[in-house]
């Protein structure tokens, strides 16, 4: 069984961070961690705002996780400390590979159960609340995105709790591997069929009209 362990859980609160002349014009990105235990809702964690939920958000991605490994990567890359929620995490995670995560494989951590169910998409916002005007190029080559997951068990999580790894779909096909063919390789999208069942339910249709006019465009 592949363990890790919770560093820290972050939420947004009332840290909402200003975007003039945007539609919304705030983003919950700006998240801070938060002491003691904190309970999980079907739609996220307890205190997290999620401004707009047809990009972030929702059932499929209730809640987001990042590596500790991954975040030191960038603090080198960038040379600055990157504490945890400036990735707009809620879970600051180590032990676990999160570039290596398979899309649909469950944890268990405190009392509630998630399921992975996508890659992290980066967008202007991102970069904007990063001060790094080339951020989106930057982490689309780099791949590290991090973990989206589902709620399959309301519950409470804290920091030091540990995440145990319950289950993995036999498709093997990674948070990484399915970024890299959704944003470059796009010959391949048919590949990623096996992962429709577990994308979130606005994400599912958008991706399965790319694999059949691939395929489509094939025969």
């Amino acid at each position: 069984m592949i363990t890790g362990r919770i560093e820290a859980v972050c939420v947004s609160g009332s840290d909402l961070l200003p975007l003039p002349d945007k539609r919304p014009n705030r983003s919950g990105i700006d998240k801070k961690p938060v002491a003691g235990r904190v309970a999980v809702h079907p739609l996220g964690l307890d205190g997290d705002v999620q401004v707009n939920r047809k990009h972030h958000g929702g059932e499929g991605q209730a809640v987001y996780a990042y590596a500790q490994d991954d975040a030191e990567w960038w603090e080198a890359e960038l040379g600055r400390e990157l504490p945890p929620g400036r990735f707009g995490e809620n879970l600051r995670t180590t032990g676990l590979d999160l570039r290596n995560a398979v899309i649909g494989e469950q944890w268990q951590a405190g009392t509630a159960r998630f399921e992975v169910t996508a890659w992290r998409t980066p967008c202007a916002n991102f970069a904007r609340f990063w001060g790094v005007p080339d951020l989106v190029r930057r982490f689309t080559a780099h791949g590290a995105t991090g973990a989206y997951l589902r709620v399959l068990q309301t519950g409470d999580v804290g920091s030091g709790d540990l995440v145990q790894v319950h289950h993995r779909p036999d498709h093997g096909i990674t948070v990484e591997t399915a970024f890299r063919i959704v944003m470059t390789q796009k010959a391949r999208l048919p590949e990623l069929t096996p992962i429709l069942p577990f994308l979130a339910d606005k994400d599912r249709p958008v991706l399965a009209a790319k694999i059949e006019k691939r395929l489509a465009a094939r025969a």
